[in-house]
């Protein structure tokens, strides 16, 4: 779905990701559950291209409900994976610390649920290689994506500014729709290691300029990285 100029998105408010169309090529930011293959399919028929017009991906994390096809574009089609370092052994083996759920309702935590069984989501396909990446890297794909260092969600979770689209893409930094109660609007992200340390790196994305904040999970906001900082530790 195109968002703006350059900006589109694949999946849902339940979990997405995104691409980023430029004349150099495209940028991939995350990549969803398994199933959204197809969906990046569909939107590259739309523009005209195809998966060799992809030069990257870049994972905000490496959740497995964020690195959904990256393995296979990886290894059918030799797009890099970039990730934070900090990041790199969760997106090769799914290892991760348990943490508390917090709240939940039934209705959506189902729904969550039943959406990542319909896109495959319970079959993670761990990446077999990683490009670690570190905060404040500009990388040499379309778009030249900043990386901006957001520790708390998990060690490694960044958001990445593309200022042609733009745009700033938060991963689980904050969501704008809690896969959990269904409660919509700018708040914390269930399911963080660290949840004192994500609120602090909001901080860090505080005087970037944007008008669209696109997180994995939620509608996409337009409102200034600021304004949206302030709405979460308010939330």
């Amino acid at each position: 779905m195109k968002l703006a100029p350059h900006l589109h998105r694949l999946g849902n408010d339940i979990v997405a990701c995104y691409l980023v169309d430029t004349p150099e090529g495209i940028t991939l930011i995350d990549a969803g559950l398994p199933g959204h293959w197809r969906d990046l399919q569909n939107e590259l028929r739309s523009l005209g291209k195809t998966v060799d017009d992809i030069k990257g991906l870049v994972l905000t994390h490496g959740d497995s409900d964020h690195i959904g096809f990256a393995e296979r574009l990886r290894s059918e089609h030799g797009v890099p994976v970039y990730v934070h370092a900090a990041d790199a052994v969760r997106a090769r083996t799914g290892e991760k610390p348990k943490v508390a759920t917090g709240p939940m309702r039934v209705g959506p935590a189902l729904g969550f649920l039943s959406y990542s069984i319909r896109k495959n989501g319970l079959r993670a396909r761990y990446v077999g290689e990683v490009t670690e990446v570190a905060d404040g890297d500009v990388l040499d794909l379309p778009g030249n994506p900043v990386i901006v260092g957001m520790p708390g969600h998990s060690p490694g979770s960044i958001a990445v500014h593309v200022p042609i689209a733009d745009a700033l893409f938060v991963g689980d930094a904050l969501t704008t729709r809690h896969v959990l109660t269904g409660r919509s609007g700018p708040q914390p992200a269930p399911f963080t290691d660290d949840p004192a340390e994500a609120l602090a790196s909001l901080d860090r994305i505080a005087g970037l300029k944007a008008s669209w904040i696109l997180p994995g999970h939620g509608a996409p906001w337009q409102t200034s990285p600021a304004e949206v900082s302030e709405a979460v530790r308010n939330a």
